[in-house]
């Protein structure tokens, strides 16, 4: 029987600092808005007009891990909440000394066509920074993981084969259906100078430039080059003033330099492209000269291959010519809406599985980095927008 006396009071515990009290709480919200930004989403800005006039630059967007599956992250060694540099300045983030397996978690979607996915580029394998300079003249080498992050729209997915005509994609020879905000190029005819803060500005028109007009057009004094899209162009079309507009498509046969896949017997531009067969999985291919071309990147960067050379229109592992080549993982082709202002996968090949981020869902806010006035910095009707 314990008696009265042989109780003993616990000592007490001294309480937490204030600063331990701090540090707990952001530790806390490290560690949760990391785990929350690897499993569910993130949180994405568009710095280009690639995509417009889907997204435009200065939206904000959450982006989807859920949908295709969150991915274990390659490179370990990383500051929390940082991709390639600490923030605001050009600091690495991370250390590359460990590289590990990448998983991928389960998800509630495959990559179908006409998801808008941010992916990590794939260019940014140390293999192909010299060779698309041109294109991306910003390139840096990266590990998978911290390559940097692109958004557009998937237009064939693995197995697929794909072809441009007159701007136009045709998917297993069908045409698929064109997003709904997609921009091309125009030239707009018009009788008398447009007021460009009236007609374009507040049409949502940013890319624009004046043109010689066609001395063809006997009477219309004045010319532009616009992108827009084609609802807006038959609007504008219907002014008194213009006189046309017309859609601006390359020619066939018309040879476009630095596109994809680098072979000089092709004579393809950006509207006039392919047909192109879309790497998947499981799938074999015979490699001669022109698949090399093809897919000699996909299978020297991307396939975990190991000594595999490109050499006169041949690949090679171990120097030995390959004849055949089954494709180890899924392959997809990207385009922005922005046709004519995008460099996307029309010059610089398939987006592998591994790279695929997530898909793009809503817009939570879109800052004008350009507003005519105070009161239109925040693009309030684009807020909390679903992308189609």
């Amino acid at each position: 029987m314990i008696t009265e006396k042989e109780i003993t009071k616990a000592p007490d515990r001294p309480g937490k600092s204030a600063l331990r009290e701090w540090v707990d709480s952001v530790l806390f919200a490290v560690i949760a808005a990391t785990l929350i930004r690897w499993l569910f989403f993130s949180a994405f800005v568009i710095p280009t007009p690639s995509m417009e006039n889907t997204l435009l630059v200065g939206d904000y967007l959450f982006v989807s891990k859920l949908h295709y599956g969150a991915t274990t992250p390659i490179t370990p060694l990383q500051l929390p909440l940082t991709h390639q540099t600490i923030w605001g300045t050009s600091i690495p983030s991370y250390l590359d000394w460990i590289q590990l397996p990448q998983l991928r978690l389960p998800g509630f979607s495959e990559v179908k066509r006409g998801d808008v996915i941010v992916f990590n580029l794939p260019v940014e394998h140390p293999n192909s920074i010299n060779k698309y300079s041109t294109v991306l003249p910003d390139l840096h080498p990266h590990p998978t993981d911290l390559r940097s992050n692109y958004i557009k729209r998937c237009v064939a997915i693995a197995g697929d084969r794909l072809e441009v005509r007159s701007g136009q994609v045709y998917v297993n020879g069908k045409a698929e259906p064109n997003p709904p905000r997609m921009q091309n190029e125009y030239v707009i005819s018009a009788n008398t100078a447009i007021n460009e803060e009236n007609v374009f500005h507040k049409n949502g028109i940013t890319d624009y430039a004046s043109i010689q007009p066609d001395p063809a057009d006997q009477g219309n004094r004045f010319a532009y080059l616009v992108k827009t899209t084609p609802a807006l162009a038959a609007q504008l079309k219907s002014l008194d003033f213009i006189a046309a507009i017309e859609p601006v498509f390359s020619g066939k046969r018309l040879k476009e330099p630095y596109l994809f896949p680098e072979n000089e017997s092709l004579s393809w531009n950006k509207d006039q492209y392919g047909p192109i067969l879309v790497p998947k999985k499981g799938m074999t291919v015979q490699l001669n000269a022109a698949n090399a071309a093809l897919y000699g990147d996909v299978i020297r960067n991307y396939e975990g291959n190991e000594d595999v050379t490109l050499a006169d229109g041949q690949v090679l592992q171990h120097g030995k010519v390959l004849q055949t080549y089954t494709f180890r993982q899924d392959y997809f082709f990207m385009m922005g809406d922005n046709r004519h202002n995008s460099a996307d996968s029309r010059y610089w090949g398939f987006v592998p599985m591994d790279h695929i981020v997530g898909k793009a869902v809503f817009v939570w806010m879109s800052i004008d980095p350009d507003p005519v006035s105070a009161f239109r910095k925040i693009r309030w009707d684009r807020v909390f927008r679903i992308i189609e």
